[in-house]
């Protein structure tokens, strides 16, 4: 593959599977791997690990959302050229998936849609993850990975304001798993005052 195009590390990190625990630090708090070195590509690691290995290496950081893998845009956009990818905001902060994700086929009045899985886009965006954007450099080569910083420019001032809603699946759920936002005070709220049958004589 021509690394002009893509860079040797993408597709490591795109097979990679983040959140493990680390074999390592299995014990400490924050031991889930869930970051990866684009200067060793090697697997992924812990925070201990970078602290202790990584330090002075480009990392970059996987979180997860509705059990998928995302990446910030603010991360990922110094490393790849992320134009055409379909971005989102989750939690306050932009993020765009790692690989393709499960969906039915479209229903009518979808007006965008990944031009390789066929998902429904929010905008006018021809992908709905990186691992979409490189199956189509393989096929036709006519995207590239390549940094370009006019082209990522226009990708993040592309869009309308849909963008900046939440994922429309799963958008209060917090980006790492297990943890889930409280419930509003309605959910505890009873319907009303049962009342029983008056006794029969």
């Amino acid at each position: 593959m021509d690394t002009t195009l893509v860079p040797p590390w993408l597709e490591l990190v795109l097979n990679t599977s983040f959140f493990n625990v680390c074999r390592i630090h299995g014990d400490a708090a924050r031991s889930e791997c869930n970051m990866f070195c684009l200067d060793c590509n090697c697997d992924a690691f812990c925070f201990y690990c970078r602290s202790s290995r990584h330090k002075d290496h480009q990392v970059i950081q996987i979180r997860r959302s509705s059990y998928h893998d995302v990446v910030r845009v603010a991360e990922i956009q110094k490393v790849l050229n992320i134009s055409g990818v379909q971005t989102y905001v989750i939690n306050s902060a932009r993020v765009l998936f790692l690989n393709e994700r499960p969906q039915p086929k479209s229903g009518k009045g979808v007006v965008h849609i990944c031009e390789i899985c066929g998902r429904s886009l929010l905008d006018p965006f021809r992908f709905c993850s990186l691992g979409c954007k490189l199956v189509r450099i393989k096929r036709n080569g006519d995207a590239s990975f390549a940094l370009d910083d006019r082209n990522n420019a226009i990708a993040m001032e592309g869009g309308s304001r849909q963008q900046e809603e939440k994922l429309r699946e799963g958008s209060q759920q917090d980006m790492y798993p297990g943890t889930h936002l409280p419930p509003t005070s309605n959910a505890r709220r009873r319907k009303g005052i049962p009342h029983r049958a008056p006794f029969g004589s």
